[in-house]
């Protein structure tokens, strides 16, 4: 019988646990920009199609990872997220910026090139 192999064509990296968190943040040599997240949440399903695309959009200038909150509570308490969807950018290991709720494409761009252009 012959294994199948699913490849996910997804630019976005899942994190759900500390240990892969921190070294994705710490190990990092762009800015790390996440997306803090819960399946029941409505608006981070609509969030989820922008960040995907924003993370097709900006691929190589910046890495793109999700954390739902539910999966990894550590995190959420960590970086005290109070609302979702939370989005943060980490340049060299450190949270520097935060948006919350659901924006818009260009808003999120927008965001993200504030900090590959400072990093």
């Amino acid at each position: 019988m012959s294994e199948v192999v699913v490849v996910s064509s997804s630019p976005v990296i899942h994190l759900d646990d500390v240990k892969s968190f921190d070294e994705l943040i710490i190990k990092a040599d762009k800015p790390v920009v996440v997306d803090f997240w819960a399946i029941w949440c409505p608006p981070c399903r609509i969030m989820e199609p922008i960040f995907e695309d924003v993370a097709r959009e900006l691929s190589g200038q910046a890495i793109f990872a999700k954390v739902n909150v539910d999966e990894a509570p550590e995190l959420a308490e960590r970086y005290r997220i109070m609302a979702i969807p939370t989005i943060m950018i980490f340049v060299d290991g450190a949270p520097v910026d935060r948006i919350l709720g659901a924006i818009g494409k260009e808003a999120l761009i927008e965001f993200i090139r504030r900090h590959i252009e400072g990093s």
